[in-house]
This record gives C-alpha cells, structure tokens and sequence, in this order.
C-alpha cells in the first residue's frame, strides 16, 4: 500500500471518515505504487479519494406521456433517495416537433415527456427546487431550447444561472452515427453546439454544456473499443469547433462530461472506463494544448446497457443490470442510471424503477463500493485490457483523423458502416449460439413469465396537444411573431443564437415553431448515401 505522496495525503486528508471491514480490517482510500487517481491522465479516476469524498450520483431516468406525470416519478424517486434528476423527452420533442404536428401522431409521450412550450416545463419542475438538484436532459438537435427552458423555469422560480448544476446532452455528432434523432445538418448542428458552449460560459458557468455519448453508439452494436474511439473522435470535433469559436479548451474543456455504456463483460467494462480517461487526458493535452486539470480529467455518467436486456426471462435482467452498474462504480463513474427490468417490454413501472434505484443503493452503502478508489487497479487482466483498449482505440482515432475527422468520417458514412458490420458479427454470434445470452438461446423455459408492465393513459395526448394549442391562443401573437423573424435573422448570420432563442422562449413560442424557423434557413439532413 503506498503510504505517501500528494494523492494520498490529499485522499486522506478529505476523507473525514475511517473504513475497515466487518473483519476489522481497515481499507485504504487508495491502494498501490504510481500514478494515483486525481494524477494526469487519470487513469485510475480524476479525484485522489474518489468516491470516498463524494459518491456517485444516483441518477435515474425517467420520462413519459405528460409533463404531470413525469413530475410525479421525479417526486416518486427523490423521496427515495435519489440524488439527481435525468430526463427522457419523447420523440416529436427529440425532433423538434409540436405534439399537434401531424409528424407527432401516435408518438407523443411514448418514449420520454412531451414538452412544446414554458408552460410544459414549468409543470415538469413543479415543487422541484433547481437550485437544489442536479438535472440532466438526454435531448441533442433543440439541446438549446431545452436548456434555455430550464433557465426561464429556474429565473421564476428566483433562481440564478450560476446556481444551476446539470448537464445537457448536445452531442448531435452520435445521432448522425448510431440514433437518427437529428434536425439540421452536421455543420449547422455544431454552430448550435458551440453557441451554447458560449452562452453558458456566460450565463450558467456550473452547467455540463455537453455530454457526449458512446452510449448510444454501443447500443447501435459497436464494440467497446469502437465505442471508445468513436466517442472520443466526437469529442475531438466539438473541441477543435470551439477552439474555432474562440473559445479556450482550459475553460470549456472544464464543462465538457461523457457518456458511457456498461455493457455484459464486467471486466472490459471497467478497463474500458480507465483507458478512456487515460486517452482523453492525452488528448487534451497533445491536441489542444489544455492545462486544466478539469479540462484534463474525464468525467462520465453511465448506464447500464438496455441492448442487453431480454423480453425472455426479463427478472435475468435485475443480474445482468447489477454486474453493469458494478462495472460503472469500478471503473469510477461520476453518476449511473440503471435500467428497470422490464424496459425490453414497456416502460418502467415504479416496481421495475425501485429495484434498479435500490440496486445502487445496495452497491453503495452494503457492497463496500465507496471505500477505496480504482479497487482492480493493479490487477494483471484489467491494466492488460486497459492498455490493449487504448492502443486499439488510438488507432482508430487515427484512421478517423486521416479522413478528416469526425464530421468528415460521419458524412463520408466510415462510422456507421463500422458499427453496423460489427452489430452483424454480435447477431451472428448469438444466432449461431457461439455467444450465450441466458434464457435466449440457451437456458430457455418452454413458457413465458408474466410481467406487470406499465400502461400509458390514452388521453395524455389529447390533453397535451389541447395544452400546446392554449398556450398559443393566449400568447402575445405578435411578440412571439417577432421573436420568430428574429431567431431567423441571427440564423443567416455568425451571433450566437441562444439569446434570440431565449427571447421567443420566453414570448412562449413553442419548440416546433422555432425549429421550423431554424429548418427553413438551415435546412434538413437526409442520411441516404
């Protein structure tokens, strides 16, 4: 056990409270010779005692139908411990979309919360204090109109944007490569990106201004590896934007987060979690000359792998969601969702929701997760792996940087022919039964099991769109009028757009009606090649 140097003093000095097992036996905040967590590159974590100073933050996701009874669940989860808010916004939202546009039929609420307008926004944070909680938003091509939507609830509610803390998404590059939830083209897209990189330097400096996601590019059937370069690529392309922008990577560096998957193989995971921050701690430094240690440091939020879970057997899923998280914490995630064991069925019901919240509190506070930071650190398989991961990962960064980077290698479609040809190996794999996925095509039970499955009120649409179209009757028509032509005057040129978008935000424009204004003069992506 090392029993000097600055990491360990500084873990020890943070560390308020002893540990030791039942056994008696005490447990170290930090364990082994060299390079420590909280020391570039952060390989073992990017703060000396980890979680002992701070635990990761429980962050379930929760969204669906209306605003109210989104406002419910969030209720449902803090009262039982949850530590910070994540939101799931329904598909029209996602697209940019009203819930009376006739591209919305069918879909509002079905997979997230249906917000249109202020008034949406204010109902889904009622009696939630935002200067008190953490809130994520999982939205990408309006991630500014979210955001800003956010801010007017939280200027009524008397708060301050300094005082707000959270992330947004805004990682438009993976919709392009694994999602399909995008607007504009990638070009326009990054001017949004990066104007509300600006626009929260000024007005929400605490605020994550981006999360960018191997998530979904694992969910989409990427190896691990792939999900690292590709990911970190992305990363990349947002940096050199800003850069571009004139903005300093010391200081936006510092609010960019990542967001990874925990997938099946627990010790890849974790290796996979480690090599990532040793290659963006490089990155940062060789790239763009960062110096920051919050530039340096990669943080990240995880969630477990919902391609894993299975319609068959769906209570296997409980294990499979328990070993993920495990990963997350080993690998030392800064917060975690883990799903509900139905999410292969329907969404989550409170029961699904409450096993998968205790999950991590069982982790943290029985599985002695907290105690010491990076506990497989040193271990032969896990600096193997990780070592092996960064190589074959710096590889494929490079192979991207040789195309023209991560834009260019989107357009040119090299991303997404990568992930499909290795999402066939996956599938081939199982339906051959070389890879074993329990009680799918091995350990199979002749009947199904009955699960209780949560049910969407039919009428939520209806009301919502009645709600939409209020809320425009009602408004000032001409203030929003003019806040429209304006949002399209500071489109066709170089200003940041947030400020217009505020503006008609808050003269209740709705999101559909701004993003058709952004439509017209930037105009759509069509994915065919």
């Amino acid at each position: 056990m090392r029993r000097d140097g600055k990491s360990y003093d500084q873990a020890v000095a943070r560390a308020e409270d002893s540990r030791e097992t039942e056994s008696g036996i005490e447990i170290a905040p930090v364990y082994g010779e060299g390079e420590q967590p909280g020391e570039f590159p952060y390989t073992r974590g990017p703060y000396p005692d980890m979680y002992r100073g701070r635990p990761w933050t429980i962050r379930q996701y929760a969204g669906f139908a209306s605003a109210e009874e989104t406002n419910e669940r969030f209720r449902y989860l803090l009262e039982r411990g949850q530590t910070g808010l994540s939101v799931a916004f329904d598909l029209p939202t996602q697209l940019g979309y009203d819930s009376d546009d006739p591209h919305a039929v069918g879909e509002v609420g079905r997979t997230g919360v249906a917000i249109d307008s202020l008034e949406d926004m204010r109902i889904l944070f009622d009696a939630i204090p935002l200067g008190e909680v953490s809130t994520s938003m999982t939205i990408n091509a309006p991630a500014a109109l979210l955001l800003l939507l956010y801010e007017l609830v939280a200027e009524e509610q008397g708060v301050p944007g300094t005082a707000l803390r959270g992330t947004v998404q805004n990682d438009i590059l993976k919709e392009y490569i694994a999602r399909g939830n995008y607007i504009f083209p990638p070009r326009p897209s990054m001017r949004l990106t990066t104007d509300l990189f600006g626009y929260c330097a000024d007005r929400i400096p605490s605020w994550n201004t981006i999360s960018i996601s191997g998530y979904h590019i694992r969910e989409a059937g990427s190896t691990a590896v792939q999900e690292l370069a590709f990911t970190l690529a992305n990363g990349i392309a947002y940096c050199a934007a800003a850069v571009e922008a004139g903005l300093s990577p010391d200081e936006f560096g510092a609010r960019l987060s990542f967001f990874f998957n925990a997938h099946n193989h627990f010790f890849q995971e974790v290796a996979k979690f480690r090599a990532a921050r040793r290659l963006w701690a490089t990155l940062m430094r060789d790239r763009f000359g960062a110096t920051n240690p919050k530039a340096l440091a990669l943080r990240f939020h995880a969630q477990t792998g919902g391609s894993t879970l299975t319609a068959q057997q769906p209570e296997n899923n409980i294990v499979r969601v328990a070993i993920q998280a495990l990963s997350a914490v080993c690998g030392g995630a800064q917060s975690l969702h883990t799903n509900g064991f139905d999410e292969a069925l329907a969404l989550p019901t409170e029961h699904s929701a409450r096993i998968a919240l205790r999950t991590q509190q069982v982790l943290a506070n029985e599985g002695g997760a907290t105690d010491t930071a990076d506990p497989l650190g040193g271990a032969f398989f896990i600096e193997s792996l990780t070592d092996e991961l960064e190589e074959r990962a710096r590889e494929l960064i490079g192979h991207i940087d040789e195309l023209g980077g991560a834009v260019a290698a989107i357009e040119q479609g090299f991303v997404q022919d990568e992930i499909e040809e290795a999402a066939y190996r996956w599938n081939a794999d199982v339906e051959s039964g070389e890879r074993v996925i329990v009680g799918v095509n091995r350990f199979v039970e002749a009947a199904s099991e009955k699960v209780e499955l949560h049910r969407l009120d039919p009428e939520a649409e209806r009301r919502q769109i009645e709600r939409t179209q209020r809320a425009r009757a009602e408004r000032d028509g001409a203030a929003a009028e003019a806040a429209l032509r304006e949002v399209g005057r500071v489109a066709a040129g170089t200003e940041n757009l947030l400020p217009p978008l505020h503006d008609a935000l808050r003269a209740h424009c709705t999101i559909g009606e701004i993003c058709n204004v952004l439509r017209a003069e930037f105009g759509t992506y069509d994915a065919q090649r």
